[in-house]
This record gives C-alpha cells, structure tokens and sequence, in this order.
C-alpha cells in the first residue's frame, strides 16, 4: 500500500513538480555552501570550532558553511533571531500583537516582513563580530576596510538570499521552506559524519556501538511518540432547529498536541545561547582588562558542560511555553467555538472554557517541554557512555528532533494533498 502510494505521489505532476522544485532549492543552497570568502587556514579553521561547542553546533545547522566560511557561513540564523526579538516585542508592544493576532493572514505577513527587514542589520552585525573574531584568533588573514566591508555585505546577502529560498519553498514547495533549508543543512552531513564512523571503528568498542544504535531507535521512537501525541478534548454542538430540520448536535475533538511548539524551542534556545559566546569571544581582544575578564569567565562558564546543559534545559522549558503562549490563544478559541455553538461538557462556554483549555495545555506542555528538554541534551550524557565517534551528529537530539519533525510534516502534507485529489476525484 505504502508503495502505490510513493507511485502516486510521482504520478501526479504538481506533487512531483513540488518536491523536484524542493530538491532544485536543496541544490542551490548546497552550491552555496561551498563558496568561501579567501583567506582561509582550513587547519586553524577546523581546530577553532572544536575548541568552543556553540560554534561545533551552529556548524551543524548551517550544513558546514560556518567553518568553511562560505557566503552563508550564519545560515538562517540572522531572520530566526529577528523572528525571536519580534515575538518577544508582542508582550510589551500591544499594536505589534495585534499585528500579529488580530489581522490574520494580511498581519502575519507584515509580521514577516518586519523579521525580514530586522534580519538584514543583525546578519551585518554578526558577520562583522565573527570576521572580526577569526582574524583575532588568526583562523583567516587580516582584512583591509575595503575587504572587510565587501565581505560583510556578502554574508549578508547570502543570509537574505537564504530568505528568498525559503519563501520560495513555502510558497511553491511542501512546508516551511525555513525549517527544510535548516533540515538539509543537517542532512548533508549524514555522508561525511557516517564515513568517519567507519574510519573510526574499533572491534574491541562493539559493545559501545550496540548501545549506541539501540539508544538511537530509543531516541527516534520517542521523538515520533512525542510528536505525534494529542490530548483531544471533546467538543459538542448544540442543536438548532430551522422549519422542519434540525442541524448541529455533532460531537468532534479538539486535539491538543503534546508537542505544539516543535522545534522552534530548541532553535530558539540554541540563537539565545550563542550570542554571549560570541559576545565573549569577540570582546577578549579590548583594551579594558576588566571587559576582557568578563568576557573570558562568560566563554569559561559556557564552555562548562554541566552549566551549558542546565542553561540549554531550561532555555528550552521556557521558550516551549512562551512560544505556544504567542501562537496558541485558548481566549481566541473558546470565543470561536461560542460563536459556532460548540462547548466542552461540563464546562460553561467563554472564560471558563478558555481557563479549561489553559489549564489542559499547560499541563500537557509539562510533558512536551520536558522531553524536548531531554533530547536536546541527550547526546553530551550518551556519548559520554558509548564512546563512540560523532554521536553529537547522528543521534544528537536537536538534529534528530528537527530532521523526523521535518519529515513527519511532510509526509502530513503530502497525504493531505493526496486526500484532497481524492475527495476531488469523487
């Protein structure tokens, strides 16, 4: 049946158009990827990014254009942090909130664009920090003004460029072309990280290696589980009789995902984390020895693995929550479901159904923010124990969590599009 079903999908020309235009964008952001700024020691390069973990990780995202120094070397990481800045503003600014509730599809995309433009300032600015820190640590030559500021606005050309492709993918492709770019960047490591696996392997480690592969099903059917679990709460509507008909009386579900969030948490978490590293590093250089201390304790305490993975946890618990509170209203639901006649038994409709349905999901985000918490820091427990070579990869959780989310989502949407012919065809 699966078969027919991949059959299908390449039958049917605009699904097939759809995912050839995905795997065309692939293509071009992978093109990309290897095109470097000159200058560069690949040795020094190489040893940097593993001297400082947040920089090993933001690597990971960026599909290794970070430590080629390629012209996407920051990824889509400027427009996630101009995104996070946004909704950080809604809670203080009522207007920008409206924006971004109230006005629907119209408000979302000026919401969007708003990301868009702030993303442009912060890419210079993180290109600048970061040229800057690699001529400090001698990774590449001295740069002139001239040269410096010519690279900087091809970094940030390649960050917008990076937006434009993304766009295109939502717009043209299957999901959300700013999730798909993250998961190929990830993916096109796969190659290159299973054949140092193998280069590495030890007979005398087939133990280690066992565990490993039985922690990383573990960790996948979990990540599916998760994902994929609902609380549905069950709604009624109320009967209208209409001359001699009667309508309404139905019952249906409202599901509430475990997991509503995704991985916007953990990406989220991951652009916090990294700019007082950044921060840090860059300011080691200054003249002012005390803003020098303060900047070498902040990388020694992030450095730390115990003080990294307690931050990362928790950065995750709370983001979990603030990022289903910006984009889950319960207010606006039981408003709608008043509107439409529905009600949840036993709970009167407007305020006590929006506190019902607070309550609900702030017990079962308990349990989302929790696992997601755990299996972003899973890898630095596991490799430990196992031993075994690019763990932090493979099974690493942010990286897995994102890739299976991305595929889950797709694979939603392709049945649904499929499903669609079909009721079309009928």
């Amino acid at each position: 049946m699966r078969l027919n079903k991949i059959i299908q999908i390449f039958k049917i020309r605009e699904i097939r158009n759809k995912i050839l235009f995905v795997l065309a964008i692939f293509a071009v952001f992978r093109i990309m990827a290897t095109i470097p700024i000159p200058g560069i020691d690949k040795i020094k390069m190489q040893q940097f990014f593993e001297g400082i973990q947040i920089f090993g990780l933001l690597n990971i995202f960026t599909g290794g254009a970070l430590d080629r120094l390629s012209i996407i070397m920051l990824g889509l990481g400027p427009y996630i942090t101009a995104t996070i800045i946004l909704q950080l503003l809604t809670m203080i600014f009522p207007r920008l909130e409206e924006i971004y509730r109230e006005q629907g599809e119209v408000g979302r995309r000026k919401f969007n664009q708003y990301g868009r433009i702030l993303a442009a300032p912060l890419a210079m600015l993180q290109g600048y920090a970061m040229l800057s820190l690699l001529q400090r640590q001698n990774v590449i030559e001295s740069l002139s003004l001239v040269e410096q500021l010519s690279s900087i606005l091809t970094i940030t050309a390649g960050t917008i460029f990076l937006m434009w492709l993304g766009e295109l993918i939502s717009e043209k492709g299957i999901g959300n072309g700013v999730s798909l770019l993250i998961f190929a960047g990830i993916v096109s490591d796969v190659p290159t990280n299973i054949r140092q696996m193998i280069l590495y392997w030890n007979p005398a480690q087939i133990l280690s290696y066992t565990l490993f592969f039985f922690i990383a099903l573990l960790v996948i059917g979990g990540v599916v589980l998760i994902n994929e679990a609902s609380r549905n709460i069950k709604i009624s509507y109320s009967k209208r009789v209409r001359g001699r008909r009667v309508y309404g009386g139905a019952s249906t579900y409202l599901p509430l995902n475990i997991n509503p969030a995704g991985v916007m948490p953990i990406i989220f978490a991951l652009s916090l984390l990294s700019f007082p590293s950044m921060i840090g590093t860059f300011l080691l250089g200054v003249k002012n020895q005390t803003l020098a201390n303060l900047a070498q304790m902040t990388i020694d305490l992030l450095q730390n693995p115990w003080i990294y993975g307690i931050l990362y946890f928790v950065l995750i618990c709370l983001f979990t929550y603030f990022y289903t509170a910006v984009t889950f209203d319960p207010n606006t639901i039981a408003e709608n479901l008043r509107k439409m006649g529905g009600f949840i038994p036993g709970v009167r409709p407007g305020k006590p159904t929006a506190s019902f349905l607070s309550i609900v999901l702030n017990r079962i985000l308990l349990v989302g923010a929790l696992f997601l918490g755990f299996i972003a820091t899973t890898p630095s427990i596991v490799g430990g124990i196992t031993k075994v070579p690019t763990f932090n990869f493979l099974v690493g959780g942010t990286s897995l969590l994102i890739v299976v989310s991305v595929v889950l989502e797709i694979v939603k949407q392709i049945k649904s599009q499929l499903e669609m012919r079909e009721y079309d065809a009928f």
